[in-house]
């Protein structure tokens, strides 16, 4: 498995899709994309049934690292919120999320608790107290493979200069990879690279605040990562809701309307079935 840092390293954009489950990070990784992403929207949705509010655990979020780490052979990349904390919980944070198996971790401005970048209502921290955060983040670590990731809110609050301005404080006191969540227009995504040269991520969040292209495109503009946050979460629930309405009306869900599924045999492949199966024939019998 290539570590993230090696990723980084590389010519191209690395694509990640945001899974809200195991499973659907096992099917994450057998498309073909190079990371997975774990968000606290993901986890609050799936784990909790509440929005991102700030309301996942530490303790909540690293089970959901160690889980979904656990069955990866790509790397995964997971949400740190604010460090869940003051700073020494933000390094408990990095700790317990790299010893979990997670490649690398988002520590963003906001205060705590904090919300879902695309929600209104957001507050961020001083500037200072977000580097300070940084600084425990990158002393905790206990390889430098482990990339941190630096995520700014700032522009919804004091505008897309001061969100650049951020970003390069970021990257000065050695952030690995920097973001700025939800410019709002494609002119304010064009000009995050050209004002922040160092690697970046791009969030296009399907009906959020900025305007979604293609991953070519993002690249060309010069971000190296691109995540798409939710819409794992958001195509489950669609397809579910098919497949409900389908057996509430006709008492069966085998029938065009519920929607196209996976075939038993497929779901098998996703899982491992077969590599759990053949462990004795690996092992060999006992003596």
């Amino acid at each position: 498995m290539k570590t993230l840092r090696e990723l980084l390293a590389q010519p191209g954009i690395i694509r990640s899709i945001g899974a809200h489950d195991v499973f659907s990070a096992l099917m994450v990784q057998e498309a073909g994309l190079e990371t997975v992403f774990l968000g606290g929207f993901g986890v609050s949705a799936s784990h909790l049934g509440v929005p991102d509010i700030g309301l996942t655990t530490l303790t909540e979020m690293t089970d959901a690292v160690r889980r979904m780490a656990g069955r990866l052979k790509i790397p995964l990349v997971a949400d740190g919120d604010t460090g869940h904390g003051d700073l020494h919980n933000v390094q408990r944070t990095v700790r317990d999320f790299e010893k979990a198996g997670a490649a690398g971790i988002l520590i963003e401005d906001q205060v705590n608790p904090k919300r879902c970048g695309h929600f209104a209502g957001k507050q961020i921290v001083s500037t200072r107290e977000w580097l300070d955060r940084l600084k425990a983040a990158l002393d905790a670590r206990n390889s430098n493979d482990f990339i941190l990731i630096a995520r700014t809110d700032s522009r919804a609050l004091e505008g897309i200069q001061a969100a650049i301005d951020r970003a390069n404080m970021a990257k000065e006191i050695g952030a690995d990879v920097c973001f700025i969540e939800a410019p709002q227009s494609l002119e304010e995504l064009a000009l995050i690279p050209k004002q922040v040269k160092h690697p970046l991520l791009a969030n296009m969040l399907t009906g959020g605040v900025t305007p979604i292209v293609t991953a070519g495109e993002l690249e060309s503009m010069g971000y190296k990562i691109v995540v798409c946050p939710i819409e794992s979460l958001m195509v489950f629930a669609s397809a579910l809701r098919r497949l409900l309405k389908c057996f509430k009306e006709h008492g069966r869900v085998d029938l065009p309307e519920a929607g196209q599924m996976a075939t038993f045999s497929e779901i098998k492949k996703i899982l491992g079935l077969d590599d759990f199966l053949s462990i004795s024939q690996r092992v060999g019998p006992s003596k």
